[in-house]
C-alpha cells in the first residue's frame, strides 16, 4: 500500500504567501484564531520528530531556517518596510501583539554595526513551559532574523539568550549583523 501513496504522491509546492489561502473564508465559523496549545502541539511534535531523524543541531538549523522564511514573508505582507526605524519598530511591536505572538521591546541597538537586544514577553513559544534549563525559541531566532532582513537589507544571526524554559520570563534575543 505504501508504495501506491509514493507513487501518486505529489511533491510538496515552495512555500508562497499566497498558499496560505483565505483563513477567514475556509474557516467560516470557527474564524482566524486557534489556541497556543494547538500551535505548540504541532511546532513541538515536529522538532521531537526532526531531532529524533536528524538530530539537535540539524533540526535546530532547519526549525531556524524555517523561521526566516516565515519571518521574512511575515514582514513582506504585514510590516512598513519603507519607514525609519522608530517607526517600523512600533509597528512590528504593534503587529506582534494584535497576532497575540508576544510583546516585543527593544533593549539595546547600535545605529553604527546594527546590533540589536529585543525582549518577547508572553511570546508563542514558549511563555508557561516548565523550566528544562534551555532555550528552546530556535523558530523565533530565525523569524526575527528574517524580519531584520527584510527591512534592513542586511543579514543577522539571532540567537536567543534567556528563555522561559531556562527559568527567565521573557526570552531575550541578540541580533547581529553578519557584515562585521
Amino acid at each position: 500500500m505504501a508504495n501506491v501513496f509514493a507513487k501518486n504522491a505529489k511533491p510538496h509546492n515552495q512555500f508562497s504567501w499566497e498558499n496560505l489561502g483565505d483563513i477567514r473564508e475556509g474557516r467560516g465559523d470557527l474564524g482566524d484564531e486557534m489556541p497556543v496549545l494547538v500551535y505548540r502541539l504541532m511546532q513541538y511534535t515536529m522538532l521531537d520528530v526532526l531531532t529524533k531523524e536528524y538530530g539537535v543541531e540539524t533540526a535546530d538549523r532547519h526549525f531556524r531556517d524555517s523561521g526566516y522564511l516565515a519571518g521574512m514573508e511575515f514582514a513582506r505582507h504585514n510590516l512598513k518596510l519603507d519607514v525609519g526605524f522608530g517607526e517600523f519598530l512600533e509597528n512590528l511591536q504593534a503587529t506582534l501583539k494584535n497576532l497575540k505572538i508576544g510583546i516585543l521591546r527593544m533593549e539595546e541597538f547600535d545605529h553604527a554595526t546594527g546590533n540589536i537586544v529585543l525582549t518577547v514577553g508572553q511570546d508563542l513559544d514558549c511563555s508557561g513551559l516548565p523550566v528544562t534549563n534551555e532555550t528552546v525559541c530556535t523558530y523565533d531566532e530565525g523569524f526575527i532574523a528574517g524580519i531584520l532582513e527584510a527591512f534592513t537589507g542586511e543579514k543577522y544571526d539571532v540567537r536567543e539568550v534567556d528563555c522561559w524554559a531556562n527559568g527567565d520570563r521573557v526570552c531575550r534575543f541578540n541580533g547581529t549583523t553578519r557584515k562585521q
